[in-house]
């Protein structure tokens, strides 16, 4: 099932969260993008707060050669990298895989040179979550 809101997309995967994790990492590489960080949302919340959440990870992809095109374009655009992919359990048996939109993202640049890099990041996303 698709997902949306005003700032990303994405998915539910009939699949419990480790095993959809695992094939996020694979379909995002397939389209380019390493992770260049990983939050566990679930352990910080424990850690932190000591409370309960549901399985939740953060995983910031990056597509090196689109970054490195973007960031020519605009320096200070790491502001708004990397990507953020995020998964969650909503129930045993199914996860949600939403992805940051880049055009909404960094549209607020202004600058049209970036704004083509996003609209050929999203499809890369957009092609990595049609994976799963």
């Amino acid at each position: 099932m698709e997902q949306e809101c005003a700032y990303g997309f994405g998915r539910t995967v009939a699949a419990p969260f480790a095993a959809t994790v695992g094939k996020v990492r694979e379909a995002l590489q397939a389209q380019g993008f390493g992770i260049l960080s990983e939050i566990d949302v679930a352990a910080k919340l424990k850690e932190k707060l000591g409370v309960d959440f549901p399985p939740y990870l953060i995983l910031g992809a990056c597509n090196p050669r689109l970054a490195h095109q973007a960031l020519q374009a605009e320096i200070n655009l790491g502001l708004l990298l990397p990507c953020n992919v995020v998964v969650y359990r909503e129930e045993p048996e199914r996860t949600v895989v939403m992805a940051m939109d880049p055009e909404a993202a960094l549209g607020l640049v202004g600058n049209p040179a970036v704004a083509a890099i996003a609209t050929q990041v999203k499809g890369l996303l957009e092609k990595a979550l049609a994976a799963l």
